[in-house]
């Protein structure tokens, strides 16, 4: 296997949103970057394709509210130098009853950090948005910078950028084997590749890559389905008629999500914010029972609550989340090998967030400080992890 006798200052593994921004931010610093991708691009195989993602600055936690400043500032930047809309502002609407906790704590997060939102009365509601069916007096709150995400067209500016930039995208090379040290050594299923140091991104694949490393991550692969319902009034729910994303908050066991008609003509997105567990490789197998339970919770919610939707799927896609048990990311170095880095965990709330996570793994791997508290993203809050083998 013929060697690469260039040293690049980082490697880059996984080229989903969190590689393409990390490698992004690099480029743009004037570091020699390789993004390596296991897949031709694009593809539709992981957790960064698809038209459409939403974007909010209602969280629970203030750590990530405060992160989506720079985020906004970020994605706006993007679209600048690409030249094309890659964000649309739609506001999001929470909706849930009013002594819901979440809704409360979000809520009392945008005030904390003085955001345009409003809180609207079961009347206020019903007057604002008169195509969302209130079954049980639910009431909401609409985070007026909440919008739409064009993932693919970001995905593909970013991509275009860090070639711009100087940087090297190779898709279609799996990787074989990471040789630790300094220089890190990368073997791809076409050649082996050197760098001062390495970012892995490798969404579902991340365990994959780290075990012969001597750490295994608590990863939950899940799959997820992205539905697509039919509207009975064209355009009713498109963000042209001002319907807005909305977050389905304790209507459900698990969240659900939908935003505007306009990546299928005439179809709205609106889709559970949980799935089965999935090994990567086998996402498109026959589904198991719960995942049938899913789709109904789903019919269910859109008979109730979307009654200008047909209340059956026309379209559904994949997607596949990676989860850590307390759903916030893992941004940190490798335990013993402090020039390996790692982002994972992104528990289906990850794009938004991309810009900057994207420069937190650059920082990370250039050993510059941290522009935010890591405090919630390290390893070392899951006990006893990995050490064992390291």
């Amino acid at each position: 296997m013929a060697s690469q006798t260039v040293l690049y200052d980082a490697i880059v593994i996984g080229a989903g949103i969190q590689g393409c921004f990390s490698a992004y931010h690099l480029a743009k610093h004037r570091k020699s970057v390789l993004l390596l991708e296991q897949f031709f691009l694009p593809h539709s195989r992981g957790s960064s394709h698809g038209q459409s993602r939403i974007i909010r600055k209602a969280y629970l936690e203030d750590f990530y509210t405060h992160m989506m400043d720079e985020c906004y500032r970020l994605w706006a930047q993007l679209e600048q130098e690409a030249g094309t809309q890659l964000h649309r502002r739609t506001g999001l609407l929470l909706l849930g009853m009013a002594e819901d906790p979440e809704l409360k704590s979000m809520q009392a997060t945008l005030s904390r950090h003085g955001l345009e939102h409003q809180r609207l009365s079961s009347e206020e509601l019903k007057q604002r948005f008169p195509n969302i069916r209130l079954t049980k007096g639910e009431v909401g709150l609409l985070d007026k910078s909440g919008g739409v995400l064009y993932a693919d067209k970001a995905l593909r500016a970013l991509q275009d950028a860090v070639r711009q930039l100087g940087g090297t995208v190779r898709d279609g090379e799996k990787v074989l084997d990471i040789k630790p040290g300094l220089p890190v050594t990368v073997t791809t299923t076409s050649r082996s590749y050197q760098a001062k140091s390495l970012i892995i991104t490798a969404g579902p694949w991340t365990n994959r890559l780290l075990r012969p490393l001597g750490i295994e991550l608590p990863l939950q692969t899940l799959r997820i389905n992205v539905c697509y319902w039919r509207e009975t009034v064209p355009g009713s729910y498109g963000a042209s008629q001002a319907f807005p994303c909305f977050l389905g908050m304790g209507l459900t066991p698990h969240h659900v999500y939908g935003l505007p008609s306009g990546e299928y003509p005439g179809l709205m997105k609106v889709c559970y914010h949980h799935g089965d567990t999935v090994d990567p490789e086998e996402r498109d197998c026959p589904r198991a029972m719960t995942d049938i339970q899913d789709v109904q919770i789903l019919c269910d919610f859109v008979r109730a609550h979307l009654p200008n939707l047909k209340p059956q799927p026309d379209i559904m896609e994949r997607c596949m989340y990676t989860n850590t048990p307390d759903t916030h990311f893992i941004l940190d170095r490798h335990p013993k090998y402090d020039n390996i880095v790692i982002g994972a965990g992104f528990s289906g709330h990850g794009f938004k967030l991309s810009p900057v996570v994207g420069k937190v793994l650059y920082e990370l791997s250039m050993k510059l400080t941290p522009s935010y508290d890591l405090t919630p993203f390290r390893i070392s809050r899951f006990p006893g992890l990995g050490k064992a083998h390291l």
